[in-house]
């Protein structure tokens, strides 16, 4: 997934995609696992994609953060 399509997501729907994609991640290293995954460059891809959504994610969020005025 490409960082502009994440970007355009709100923060439930980059936490729902990171959920999304650690599960494939997952489903991939069993298929690994048990000598059936074909090509393992997707295994490197899904990592990827997870490292990018939680960046965009941590980005959001601290974006939120500086919004909200500090309490004293």
């Amino acid at each position: 997934m490409k960082a502009a399509e994440l970007r355009k997501k709100d923060v439930a729907g980059l936490q729902s995609e990171v959920k999304e994609l650690q599960k494939a991640h997952f489903g991939l290293r069993m298929q690994k696992a048990t000598q059936q995954l074909n090509n393992t460059g997707t295994l490197r891809a899904t990592r990827r994609d997870i490292a990018r959504a939680k960046t965009i994610l941590a980005q959001k969020q601290a974006e939120e953060r500086a919004k909200t005025p500090a309490a004293k």
